[in-house]
């Protein structure tokens, strides 16, 4: 079978509500082994066989088109997670995704034993308003058992209108029962990049999925960044955390504006024209400036291309939790009738050979993602040499007193500290990196 027409290829991670997510462009080749294969004529005949068995004997009549659909379906979903047959409606769903507005609740997910894993809330979404995590099991929605659905009914259940609200009954570890978590259907507006100064000269971008725009956001951002610093940049922070995956380009444009030369990633299949590689240009936005990736266990695709590239290039320090591990490409075949399928085609490798299918990119410094409390203030405050009567001045003609500024900036760190430790000692790293290379 020859599809002649433009096809897209995938390395997003499961379905934001029935929309995935596209990463680059192919076509399907013609194999000279699949024409010369012959046709399985005894599987055929059982086919036809089962088929009129259900035409004739099944309790309610049923359509032949329904009938041939289920059982394409069925073929691709027998293959692997991630191979799917998109009608026409979740065909449009997935070219609109790309684009950063779609309708929904704002969550990555896919299918764990028979529930709807929720892989990734995505930023500002209304999902994540409401609490929804990594790793959660949606059992019912709202009336309606999860059990036996398949993900694209159950994704047809979330969807709505914007405005209406949703009822999740989830299943969350550490969580003695089920919890209920009400949600707001919206039309959801990504914005892929978001970024902010840490403290003077130490960037951080937050990259919530890869979309077509992503690698010229990123740019931007670090460019506004340094304007802000009225300088370079002394270090920079890319978090990828919770960053389910999305257009290849725009993983490749994020990892090229880092690196200044050799290979990005590279992917290999079956047919040739699944085969591809990226390289670098000769230009990085930060000039060399040491750079910190946060990842962890929601990170995946080609979140984990970026990762892959900046650590085996030894551009960035890699830190956080193991992620994902999808390591495979999809495609995207329109078919005439306006539905397409999701097949994988290839898998992806990072620049080293690496392979990270179903065992993802391995930090450099692991460290999970802890709550931090204060403690209690002690009633007495310590002695310092200050503290003497009588005591020499240190000569370098500054106040003894404390500086007002130390200590707001000590109480910043501690804030910090206490709402996201991995961000918190992922700045301490990277003053540390600094330094030395100062």
């Amino acid at each position: 079978m020859r599809f002649s027409t433009r096809s897209i290829m995938l390395v997003g991670l499961g379905t934001v509500l029935g929309v995935s997510l596209t990463i680059g462009q192919g076509v399907l080749a013609e194999r000279e082994d699949i024409k010369q294969s012959p046709l399985p004529l005894d599987d055929l005949r059982t086919f036809t066989d089962v088929f009129g068995k259900i035409k004739s004997d099944y309790v309610e009549p049923t359509q032949d088109s329904a009938l041939l659909e289920n059982a394409i379906r069925g073929m691709l979903t027998g293959l692997d997670p991630h191979s799917t047959y998109l009608d026409a409606e979740a065909y449009q769903e997935l070219r609109v995704g790309t684009s950063g507005k779609f309708g929904g609740l704002g969550i990555e997910v896919g299918m764990e034993d028979g529930f709807v894993k929720v892989i990734s809330p995505i930023d500002d979404t209304p999902a994540q308003r409401a609490g929804m995590q990594t790793g959660d099991l949606i059992i019912r929605i709202d009336d309606t058992p999860v059990k036996g659905l398949s993900l694209g009914d159950a994704v047809k259940l979330m969807r709505g209108e914007p405005g209406s609200k949703i009822l999740l009954t989830v299943v969350r570890e550490n969580e003695d029962k089920p919890l209920k978590v009400s949600i707001t259907r919206a039309v959801i507006k990504v914005n892929s990049v978001k970024s902010r100064m840490l403290d003077p000269g130490f960037g951080y971008v937050r990259i919530s999925q890869f979309q077509s725009n992503t690698g010229e956001n990123i740019i931007n951002a670090v460019s506004e960044l340094k304007k802000e610093h009225e300088a370079n940049l002394k270090g920079l922070i890319i978090d990828l955390r919770n960053n389910p995956g999305g257009v290849l380009n725009a993983a490749v444009a994020v990892s090229d504006a880092f690196l200044e030369d050799g290979l990005i990633v590279y992917t290999e299949g079956r047919v040739n024209d699944s085969e591809m590689k990226f390289k670098a240009t000769p230009t990085d936005i930060v000039k060399g400036a040491p750079i910190v990736v946060l990842v962890n266990g929601g990170s995946a695709s080609a979140s984990e291309i970026v990762a892959g590239a900046l650590q085996d290039h030894k551009r960035a320090v890699i830190m956080g939790t193991t992620t994902f591990g999808k390591g495979s490409v999809q495609t995207i075949l329109p078919i005439p009738n306006g539905a397409a399928l999701k097949l994988t085609t290839a898998r992806y490798y990072t620049p080293s050979g690496r392979s990270i299918q179903a065992e993802g990119i391995i930090p450099d410094i692991k460290l999970e993602n802890v709550k931090l409390t204060a403690m209690e203030a002690s009633p007495f405050e310590p002695i310092k040499e200050a503290n003497l009567s009588g005591h020499l001045d240190n000569g370098n003609g500054k106040d003894n007193e404390t500086d007002d500024a130390a200590d707001n900036k000590d109480k910043q760190e501690l804030s910090l500290a206490q709402k996201d430790y991995q961000l918190y000692e992922a700045l301490n790293l990277l003053k540390g990196l600094e330094i030395l290379q100062r």
